[in-house]
């Protein structure tokens, strides 16, 4: 399985006040699969026809009534319940969706400066990870930056064991899942 995450600060066009979008979302989530994709809370099949909308949110009731289906308002309802029982899902489901985001971060840092073209070739063998290059490269030179001049980072690689949720053949990714902490405040080894 692939992770692409892009993050946009730059405007659709200079000047405007709206970002850009891809399959309909300037913020939020695009999920692809074999048979089609999730953006926000629509699947759509692969030639972009609707095939199911998830929507829970109602303009009714209490706070925790109109955001029951959003995760920031079922995390408020457990607190003041004080009943793990009230939450949608188990803590480990936050662990593993933050964890994404981390190793994103952690091929970035470890990555290098690289020209376009050396960029393409690492990803020509990968068409989803070539297609996110090609928007970013399109979004930037409308934008006004050359990433001729000022280089994107491209990422390392990195595959992962999810039982033992460690890298595999790169020790220098697996000393940046955790970091060196001050004593008293220790997370130990095993919790």
């Amino acid at each position: 399985m692939m992770l692409v995450f892009e993050v946009r600060g730059l405007p659709s066009k200079p000047g405007s006040p709206n970002m850009d979008k891809f399959h309909g979302q300037s913020i939020g989530q695009v999920v692809k699969c074999e048979n089609g994709y999730l953006a926000g809370t629509t699947a759509f099949d692969l030639d972009g026809k609707e095939v199911c909308k998830f929507d829970s949110k109602s303009s009714k009731g209490s706070i925790e009534d109109r955001f029951e289906g959003d995760h920031f308002g079922n995390f408020i309802k457990a607190v003041r319940s004080r009943k793990i029982a009230d939450l949608h899902a188990d803590i480990e489901q936050g662990h593993l969706s933050s964890a994404l985001c981390h190793t994103s971060n952690i091929s970035y840092r470890l990555g290098q400066k690289a020209d376009p073209d050396a960029i393409k070739e690492a990803f020509k063998t990968n068409k989803d990870a070539l297609d996110t290059f090609e928007r970013f490269q399109e979004h930037l030179a409308i934008n006004e930056v050359d990433i001729k001049v000022d280089k994107a980072t491209l990422g390392v690689p990195l595959k992962m064991d999810p039982k033992t949720e460690r890298f595999i053949d790169n020790e220098a990714a697996n000393k940046m899942l955790t970091q060196a902490y001050r004593a008293p405040y220790v997370v130990p080894a095993e919790v």
